[in-house]
């Protein structure tokens, strides 16, 4: 069955492509969340609208995660938290600690979007990348000192 998407579906496809796929996962999943249309003729036509405003809305999506990027780049921020001699801190850094300090900041920022490859159980500098848009990703600064 050949299907319009209305959403980006992950090994699927994006917004406004015609893909074939089974008709029970179509009926079953895709049409009754909306994520896609049957492809007829008036579907196929109205699609061409439908793409151009997708479009204008990513762009501006991106030039705000952009410009937002460009804040984050500028942004150092200092977490304090107790440690021992070693300079090992008693627990860890999380993502939440640091979107927490974020919002001190007045950057709101989403958890998820933060992603600290390994936890941060020590004192030091790290540079903590923040996904803000499919393409767009800033380095962020966390300096953890000593409480």
């Amino acid at each position: 069955m050949k299907v319009i998407l209305k959403a980006d579906i992950e090994r699927l496809g994006k917004v406004g492509e015609v893909v074939s796929v089974a008709p029970g996962y179509a009926r079953n999943y895709l049409m009754p969340r909306k994520l896609a249309s049957e492809a007829t003729e008036s579907n196929l036509a109205g699609i061409e609208i439908e793409k151009k405003r997708y479009a204008k809305a990513q762009a501006r999506v991106r030039q705000e995660a952009e410009a937002l990027a460009a804040r984050l780049g500028e942004l150092s921020l200092t977490i304090r938290q107790p440690a021992g001699e070693s300079d090992r801190l008693f627990g860890t850094v999380t993502t939440m600690d640091i979107a927490a300090a974020l919002e001190k900041e007045g950057v709101a920022i989403d958890k998820r979007q933060i992603s600290v490859e390994e936890p941060i159980k020590t004192l030091g500098i790290y540079t903590v990348p923040v996904k803000l848009a499919p393409e767009v990703t800033a380095s962020l600064k966390v300096w953890v000192v000593r409480e």
